[in-house]
């Protein structure tokens, strides 16, 4: 992992920038009312949509919830494999 870091250029996060990031992602959770059963609840749902058209890696998928200046953003981050039409014409 350092080594694709190094390549693309992508500084390693102190541990400072690693706490203020998930104090924020706390604070923001807190903010929103974003409980744990509503965030399962938004994955499964996420999930569910996106596999009906794309073969996707489910433990890889990264969702968060980051505070802007002016709203609040969901972010989720889903790898996929291949679309279903490419899976089901081989």
């Amino acid at each position: 992992m350092e080594f694709l870091r190094k390549l693309f250029g992508r500084p390693r996060p102190t541990s400072a920038q690693l706490a203020k990031e998930r104090l924020q992602m706390v604070l923001t959770y807190d903010r929103v009312k974003f409980t744990p059963k509503l965030m399962d609840t938004l994955r499964g749902e996420i999930i569910g949509a996106i596999s009906k058209h794309l073969e996707i890696d489910e433990a890889g998928i990264e969702i968060t919830i980051t505070k802007g200046p002016r709203y609040d953003k969901l972010t989720a981050d889903i790898p996929v494999k291949r679309s279903r039409q490419a899976a089901s014409s081989k």
